[in-house]
């Protein structure tokens, strides 16, 4: 069903580990067009995420991209979503969050990232109204 995170989420997942530093991490994120990493840290066994929004508020401080490890700028207090989550729930979780990006777990692992942008993708496609034609004029 289209309205559920495993139809809508990226599964693209990049992983980096916490010694990255921001510019490693941005470039690898540039490069897989990706606007989240999973931050995996083997010393706590725990998940993290890197953001666009992580590296932007760091370069924003005057801080060195060079210098800067991910595991300073990572959200480790994360929300996790399953395959099965509605894109109701999803967008509900990152609402009250205050977040753009979901990791999408399955058993542990992930699987994907749910963003945003998939969100409304989705329902763009599934629920839009026709676009007007081109030769109707439409009221501003």
């Amino acid at each position: 069903m289209p309205g559920h995170v495993q139809h809508s989420m990226s599964t693209v997942v990049l992983t980096i580990g916490p010694a990255h530093t921001l510019r490693q991490a941005a470039r690898l994120m540039s490069a897989r067009r990706v606007g989240a990493a999973v931050v995996l840290d083997p010393d706590t066994s725990g998940l993290g995420i890197l953001t666009e929004r992580d590296i932007l508020d760091s370069l924003g401080a005057g801080q060195d991209p060079d210098r800067e490890r991910a595991h300073d700028h990572t959200t480790n207090d994360v929300v996790f979503a399953t395959p099965d989550w509605t894109l109701e729930a999803a967008a509900e979780a990152m609402t009250r969050g205050g977040f753009r990006h979901l990791i999408v777990l399955d058993e542990r692992e992930a699987v994907g990232i749910l963003s945003v942008r998939d969100i409304v993708r989705t329902w763009s496609d599934h629920r839009a109204p026709a676009a007007p034609e081109a030769t109707e004029e439409v009221a501003v």
